[in-house]
């Protein structure tokens, strides 16, 4: 059996061996829905409002790749400036560590007084948690360039531009992808954490409301749906990372 298929099936049967557990539990130790309910009930749940979930997923989604996208050109030009300079370093790196164990969620009551109930806090919530990985593994990987690689273009003649290409991207690339997979589902997070919070869409905002008239097996479905969402861009992410730097991930095989 060809690896990649095996450790497919090995990660799909995981996933469902993990369901068919939830579910027999639930049954077996008859736990009312309103507690725990089982998978197949919070699916059910999801069928009848399917359009309206549609809505509110499509809000989440696309606010959190909004503040995705905005993370990771922040994060990318930052951790270059902090990865390549030194003083920057120093003087950077203990803010954006400060800045970064403030819990978002308190931020939120203050984006929502300068911008306003809606979409915007959700986008600059899921920018601000996922920002921080971009910015610390890509200053990672351009400062763990070997010197010896640099000096020896120096030596034949390239400069310090083409040293950068050439040498400094290819060899932060593994780091960046490894952000990304990670920056992402964070990314959900902070979306939903605001959406929660103040928001009149996405699925923080079905799941507040379906937590207020006690619906559990809603909320669980809310949960699932995130679950999907973020399983699927972080397998996005990975098909990109082993196609375009799969070549360092080799190299550490052998």
């Amino acid at each position: 059996m060809n690896p990649r298929t095996r450790d497919t099936l090995i990660a799909a049967g995981a996933s469902v061996g993990l369901f068919v557990l939830w579910e027999l539990s639930v049954r077996l130790f008859k736990i009312p829905p309103f507690v725990l309910p089982a998978p197949s009930q919070a699916i059910a749940s999801l069928l009848p409002v399917w359009g309206v979930v549609m809505g509110h997923a499509w809000q989440t989604l696309w606010t959190t790749l909004a503040g995705f996208a905005l993370a990771v050109v922040a994060g990318v030009l930052l951790g270059a400036a902090v990865g390549t300079s030194k003083p920057l370093n120093l003087a950077l790196y203990p803010i954006l560590v400060g800045f970064n164990s403030v819990p978002k969620a308190a931020l939120v009551p203050v984006l929502v007084l300068w911008f306003g109930i809606g979409t915007v806090p959700a986008i600059l919530t899921a920018f601000l948690i996922s920002f921080f990985p971009i910015v610390v593994n890509v200053a990672t990987g351009l400062a763990s360039v070997p010197p010896e690689l640099r000096e020896v273009l120096r030596v034949l003649g390239s400069s310090r531009l083409e040293a950068f290409t050439r040498v400094s991207i290819p060899f932060s690339m593994p780091y960046f992808f490894a952000s990304l997979k990670v920056a992402i589902t964070l990314a959900f997070v902070g979306a939903v954490i605001s959406e929660i919070a103040a928001s009149q869409k996405g699925i923080g905002y079905l799941m507040t409301s379906a937590s207020s008239q006690f619906n559990v097996p809603l909320v669980f479905g809310g949960l699932l749906l995130i679950a999907i969402m973020g399983i699927a861009l972080y397998a996005v992410f990975a098909i990109l990372e082993r196609r375009l730097v799969g070549w360092a991930y080799r190299s550490q095989n052998a």
